[in-house]
Parts: C-alpha cells; structure tokens; sequence
C-alpha cells in the first residue's frame, strides 16, 4: 500500500503505525504537505477552525477516511459534499469522555459552590462566607445520552445526587436506567435542578435551549453546555440571567471564540470557560491509540471503529 496519510502529529511521535502508507504531516498550514488527490486517509487538524480542516477536501478525490480528533463532526460536514461516494467518516469516541466529564463536574460545582466568586474575593482579600447550593441531592438531568453523556454520570455518582435522567434522540434502557426520548423533554425539564448539554450539533439540536427549553427549566436551576455553543440561544439564555431566574456554566459559546465586550462575559450568574473540556493532557496519548488502531484496521482491510457516516450512503 502506498497511499498517503494525512496526519496533524508527527509520525515519528506515534508508536505503532502500521508500515505501508507515506505518513504526512500536516496541522492546517497554507501548504499541503503532498497531492491532497493522493491522500487515503486523512486526519482532521484539531483545534483548528472549520475552514481550515475542510480545505482539502475538495482535491482528495481518492480518500477512503476522513477521521476526526473531536468527539463531534460538525466542523466537517461542510466539506462532506466535496467526497465521492464510499467515504467513512470516523470520530473520536473514547479519546474526549474522560476529559470532557471532568470539565463538566467542574463547572457544576465551581458554578453551585461558588467558587468565581471566591476566587474574585480573594483578589479583594475578602472573607466571602455564607450558604451555597450543595450538588448532593439534587436532581441532574443529562441531554445526550451518549459515551460523554455517560462519562459524566459515571462521575456524578459518588457525588450523592438524586436520580439522574437521561434524554437521547430515542429510548432505550441501560444499566443504569431508562433513557428517555427527546420528545420527553418539555416534561422532564421542571425537574431537573441542574441540566447537562452533551448533544452532537445537529439540525435536530441546533437551538435546542430555546426560550421555551429554558422557560420550562426551575426557577434557580442550572444549565450546563458542554455540547457546541449553537446548541443554546444565546439571546434567550441571557435574557433568563439577566433576570437572576436561571444560572450557567458555559464550555462552548455563541458566538466562539466569545468576542471581548460579549454580555455573556459578565452576565450574572455564569461561568465560562474557554472550550477547555478536551484538549487536556489526556488528549495526546488517547489520540494516538485511536489513530494506531484505526490505521492498523485500514490497511489490514478490518473494519474501522467509530463510523459515523458514509458518504453517498
């Protein structure tokens, strides 16, 4: 096999590769690092804007692959119409959940405890005492049951919530309980005290947290995005904390990057970090084994993990 692989690590940093491909190096610059017509399987720069990582897909009319670092693949999509027929388009599952549930206990609790305002206090040399919301007993409910989705519950366990709900596109069951259908959410909403965003960005979730979505969330709850910012009306979502009814814990923004001057960056009741749940130090060696397993299926002709469409299908 000679075909060329496009990479955003350097092949003499991955372990493992399969022989065979001509390994290219390439994070997004304005030069491509060979023919993109010659490119098998190509690797999505991370962390890089959508326009970057879907430029060359117009010339790689012979990929096979096109593999994402990311857990979603809406920065992708617009370039997928460029693709002849037949092309598998790969996430990251497994590489992103650890991390992005982290991030996610976090915000819940620096958001409940208090802890921007803390921190803000200890800048003023200020003793800031006084009750906080607690995270124990209180009603989590998770929109987007998936691997991440199921990470974060994994970590709210020991914290002694009460019963977590879950919400996915469709039913099903699992271990740990029922997951409930989209179309439940109007009623599941006033129950909950504290809210998860962990859905892909879809049509279908694109606006989800609309003023009605969050109209029916409880007075004093909190609503965590750790999905994608467009996930959320931002208008509708400021509206709710200018009024001090809602509180937020913001991974992801709309816009993104958030612009200095952005009302979100000092409306009440929020904190915001700067898209932060997967780049981590765990991020480089669980990429790593994916891209190993991945490239090691491909050229032995296995069947790949983590397929998530093919293209003209």
């Amino acid at each position: 096999m000679t075909a060329d692989v496009w990479l955003p690590i350097p092949p003499d940093d991955i372990e493992g590769l399969p022989e065979g491909p001509a390994y290219r190096h390439w994070v997004g610059e304005e030069t491509f690092p060979a023919d993109p017509a010659d490119c098998a399987f190509y690797v999505v720069p991370y962390m890089k804007p959508s326009m970057v990582g879907v430029r060359p897909l117009p010339q790689m009319r012979s990929v096979q692959v096109v593999q994402t670092l990311s857990a979603g693949i809406d920065h992708v999509e617009p370039g997928l119409k460029h693709l002849p027929a037949g092309v598998r388009l790969c996430n990251a599952r497994g590489v992103h959940e650890a991390s992005t549930a982290e991030l996610t206990l976090a915000l819940i609790l620096a958001s409940l405890r208090g802890i921007p305002d803390f921190v803000r206090a200890q800048d003023r040399g200020e003793w800031l005492g006084g009750f906080r919301p607690a995270l124990a007993d209180r009603t989590v409910l998770i929109v987007g049951y998936g691997a991440i989705g199921a990470a974060i519950e994994d970590r709210l366990v020991p914290f002694e919530v009460a019963p977590v709900v879950r919400v996915a596109r469709s039913a099903r069951t699992t271990e740990r309980g029922p997951v409930h259908p989209l179309t439940e959410l109007p009623a599941l909403l006033p129950r909950a005290d504290v809210v998860i965003l962990s859905t892909p960005l879809t049509e279908a979730t694109r606006g989800l947290a609309d003023a009605e979505f969050l109209a029916r969330m409880k007075d004093g709850a909190l609503l965590v995005n750790v999905a994608r910012g467009p996930v959320v009306d931002t208008k509708a979502l400021l509206a709710e904390l200018e009024s001090g009814r809602l509180t937020a814990a913001l991974d992801v923004t709309d816009p993104e990057p958030l612009p200095p001057g952005h009302p979100l960056w000092h409306a009440p009741g929020i904190v915001v970090s700067p898209h932060a749940g997967g780049p981590t130090s765990a991020f480089l060696p669980r990429a790593k084994r994916l891209l190993v397993d991945q490239l090691n299926r491909f050229v032995n002709q296995e069947p790949l993990r983590n397929v998530i469409l093919t293209t003209g299908a």
